[in-house]
């Protein structure tokens, strides 16, 4: 019989286990504190209005477990989605992509990120590439920008000619007409920001050690180039938008409010119900008698500096 001090004890542990699985959320909210904090600093920095911290992490603990339901779902039924995020540099993807791929099975739900093709990818068919990474059955890929490359960052900084460019236009409603008649679901969303928003995120990049990695001499030059990526963003989301595979505009000023509602959006696109799984029975553990556990030499252990 169990005592009230072994009860107490039981749910003060189950306790401690469920805070430890949000120490990512706690970091991530102490990360936009520090965040903050730089803000605050830099000059000509006016405050706007942003969802509340407590509000933005109750929906996104509600959306991240009907995510869960969604991949058990997909998982179940064999289903394949594939969900492209485009947008300016800074516009927010990889934190809504870290938002959605968070509590999921990485085997079920991974991410895409493709590098610059090397010298044998540029003479291959130009989707040959993006089709190795296209789900089977019972998986979903996020791909954190896509084939729609050719049309925005190929075509402004000259990496394709305009011959090829032409020739995306061509190609790209019959590829993706070709992966919804096949059964997959394709999902194309671009996060919108305004010029002032990437200038300032940019200028935080600047301020922030812990992020000067992700400015790239490529995103510098974008900022230059901002009025050529706009047309080129205005060009393919009229030549692109077809009804088998519409494009999808997140605001994206708030990142807060992008997160949540390129996820419930997300979620929105894919009927989805509860799927019952056997209950899990642990096996009693084995013990043999004649097996000693032999200790861990000292000098291999980790020193406990903290």
């Amino acid at each position: 019989m169990t005592t009230p001090d072994e009860t107490k004890l039981s749910l003060d542990r189950i306790h401690q286990e469920i805070t430890d699985g949000y120490d990512e959320e706690l970091e991530l909210e102490l990360e936009e504190a520090r965040l903050d904090h730089i803000i605050s600093e830099i000059p000509g920095y006016e405050e706007t209005d942003t969802l509340d911290r407590k509000v933005y992490f109750r929906e996104l603990f509600r959306l991240q477990h009907e995510l869960v339901r969604l991949q058990d779902w997909i998982q179940h039924n064999k289903l394949r989605v594939v969900v492209l995020f485009e947008g300016r540099d800074s516009a927010g993807k990889g934190g809504v992509i870290k938002r959605i791929t968070q509590r999921l099975n990485p085997r079920v739900c991974r991410v895409a990120a493709l590098p610059a093709p090397n010298e044998r990818e540029r003479t291959q068919w130009y989707f040959q590439r993006y089709v190795a990474h296209l789900p089977a059955g019972g998986e979903m890929v996020l791909f954190d920008r896509s084939w729609y490359n050719r049309a925005g960052v190929e075509h402004v900084m000259g990496f394709c000619t305009d011959a090829e460019y032409e020739e995306f236009f061509r190609s790209v409603p019959e590829f993706e007409r070709m992966l919804a008649r096949s059964g997959i679901i394709l999902l194309k969303y671009w996060f919108s920001i305004t010029d002032d928003e990437q200038a300032f995120r940019f200028n935080m990049r600047i301020h922030d050690p812990l992020k000067q990695w992700k400015l790239s001499p490529m995103d510098v030059e974008s900022r230059r180039r901002w009025e050529d990526y706009t047309r080129a963003k205005e060009v393919m989301l009229e030549r692109t938008h077809i009804p088998e595979a519409p494009w999808w505009v997140v605001e994206a000023v708030d990142k807060k409010r992008a997160r949540l509602n390129c996820i419930t959006h997300l979620l929105s696109q894919v009927p989805y119900g509860d799927i019952e799984h056997p209950p899990v029975v642990l096996p009693p553990r084995e013990r043999h008698e004649d097996y000693v556990r032999h200790p861990v030499p000292s000098e291999m252990y980790v020193p406990k500096v903290y």
